[in-house]
């Protein structure tokens, strides 16, 4: 499982409110840590990312935000403008103007251009080897499927000419899965865990990329086990626990209704979490991550969140 961050391109998805963000920006932390080079991008330009590395505002250009690590936030008229610079050689002036409007035309006509303009940026990162890994907040799993399949869908149409030969080389890195892969994540609720399932099946039917792992957010230690459940139903007895009380000198009643809480609260998760272990390939790596019993989430959750990683990785 550690060789997660042995890829040059993570993309990190999952349901809305999972902790995809979260997650994406521990994975980058955790790369720059161990002394890789890291490029991490927020695609839906939030500014959460930002916000867990307590940064300031992101833009296009990648800035540093800690020892060997860069963010930024994809734009894709920026991305364009580029690309141009570099494929076809035009300045990179402040406004495209025709170009731009000419590119809204053609993207609004066919499906999937601005979604290679962002993917080609993160592979082009790649292809000119300027970061030892690039983490990707990408969209939620109901539109990351057509942000991965967009450079396929433009390879089928086009034969031959510039753009074919720039899908060529991006097909072979989103293709390759020692270099690119998709993290999932999840939380041990119903929902997340269909969508994850759903995800695996089209991530496998409409993209050439490889799903690395699937993270379970937000797992609840098991603080209790049958012996102490059974001191809980004994205490339900009301002599049992007013004999307790007057040993103790207070009241049970609160803290023993909340540690059968916790103990329904984990059980009726197990069920979730053994649904998805089932539904996941045994090659693909499953790691859990503790639900952090705190508010916020600024540097502090990035840094718990990565020490957590680090530990399901082995380090």
């Amino acid at each position: 499982m550690a060789d997660l961050l042995d890829r040059k391109l993570i993309f990190v998805t999952g349901k809305g409110g999972v902790g995809k963000t979260t997650i994406a920006a521990s994975i980058a932390w955790l790369a720059a840590e161990r002394g890789k080079k890291t490029l991490v991008c927020d695609v839906d330009d939030r500014g959460d990312l930002a916000d867990l590395y307590e940064a300031g505002p992101l833009g296009f250009a990648e800035r540093e935000v800690a020892p060997r690590l860069w963010a930024m936030s994809m734009d894709a008229e920026a991305s364009l403008k580029q690309y141009l610079s570099l494929q076809l050689k035009l300045p990179l002036i402040t406004r495209i103007g025709p170009i731009a409007r000419m590119f809204d035309f053609v993207a609004s006509a066919a499906p999937g251009v601005k979604e290679i303009v962002t993917v080609g940026k993160f592979c082009w990162e790649v292809k000119e080897d300027h970061y030892d890994l690039v983490v990707v907040d990408a969209p939620s799993s109901g539109h990351v499927v057509g942000q991965l399949a967009a450079p396929q869908g433009i390879n089928e149409l086009v034969k031959v000419g510039l753009v074919r030969n720039q899908t060529d080389w991006m097909l072979d890195i989103l293709g390759d899965p020692d270099k690119t892969g998709v993290v999932i994540v999840a939380t041990p609720a119903e929902m997340p865990v269909s969508e994850t399932e759903d995800l695996m099946g089209r991530l496998e039917r409409e993209t050439n990329v490889s799903l690395s792992a699937v993270v379970v957010n937000r797992v609840l230690p098991e603080l209790f086990g049958r012996g102490e459940e059974e001191v809980f139903a004994r205490l339900e007895d009301p002599g049992a626990r007013a004999a307790v009380e007057s040993e103790l000198g207070g009241h049970l009643g609160p803290l023993v209704d909340a540690a059968r809480l916790m103990v329904t609260m984990r059980r009726s998760r197990t069920v979730h979490l053994e649904r998805l272990r089932n539904a996941v390939s045994p090659e693909v790596a499953m790691l859990y991550m503790p639900y952090l019993f705190s508010r916020g989430s600024g540097l502090r959750t990035t840094r718990q969140v990565s020490e957590a990683l680090a530990a399901e990785l082995g380090y």
